[in-house]
């Protein structure tokens, strides 16, 4: 698939996700948030839903905590926010940046499944628990964040790198470090003399039929 055969697919399912009204916080958001950034990118960003600046902007990670991460991407890695793909497992903003509930992350499940089909990236960068539960499931972010692992996916093998995600970073001193820490582990593994050898792998993800 040519890049611009992704952009329009990609733009394909933006569109869907701004038409949706099938959930309360579809209904009540001012934007649905799809995700941004580069169709052929080598590293997607996957959230967990828009807090209250992506909802009145419609894009992802740009409130305060999306700030910390796109200048801690830029400054540890080089690259910019425009030159990865940055989304959310959920696309609408729940009420009072409440966490996503089972039924909203499976309805949306399938957006961003055809979204990392498309993008076929390298690497997945999971911040936050929520996303990283899609495919490391029943494990602390504490105890697995900034290990890669190899992910098959939709017939895919992906690199899941579970990260904190920044919100949590901006809480305290050490998970900060820790969030910034990570990133260098990020830009050690575009490196093929840096790739950390023997990444694990996890079993393969099942993947039902979306029922919306």
């Amino acid at each position: 698939m040519t890049i611009s055969e992704k952009q329009q697919q990609l733009n394909k399912i933006a569109e869907e996700i701004k038409a949706f009204k099938g959930l309360e916080i579809a209904k009540n958001s001012t934007h649905a948030v799809p995700g941004e950034g580069d169709p052929n990118a080598q590293i997607m960003m996957v959230g967990e839903a828009p807090g209250q600046l992506e909802n009145s902007t419609g894009r992802p990670f740009v409130g305060q905590s999306g700030q910390l991460m796109r200048k801690t991407l830029t400054e540890t890695t080089g690259i910019t926010p425009e030159e990865v793909f940055i989304t959310n497992i959920v696309k609408f903003r729940p009420p009072d940046n409440r966490d996503p509930t089972p039924d909203e992350i499976e309805v949306c499940r399938d957006w961003l499944d055809r979204q990392i089909n498309i993008i076929q990236p390298k690497i997945i960068c999971t911040l936050g628990r929520f996303s990283m539960a899609k495919f490391i499931p029943d494990v602390s972010i504490s105890r697995v964040h900034g290990q890669p692992r190899f992910v098959e996916f939709l017939g895919q093998k992906y690199i899941i790198f579970p990260m904190y995600h920044p919100a949590a970073a901006l809480r305290g001193t050490t998970v900060l470090n820790e969030f910034k820490q990570d990133f260098v582990k990020l830009k050690n593994m575009l490196n093929p003399v840096s790739m950390p050898q023997n990444i694990p792998e996890e079993k393969p993800i099942i993947t039902q039929p979306s029922l919306f």
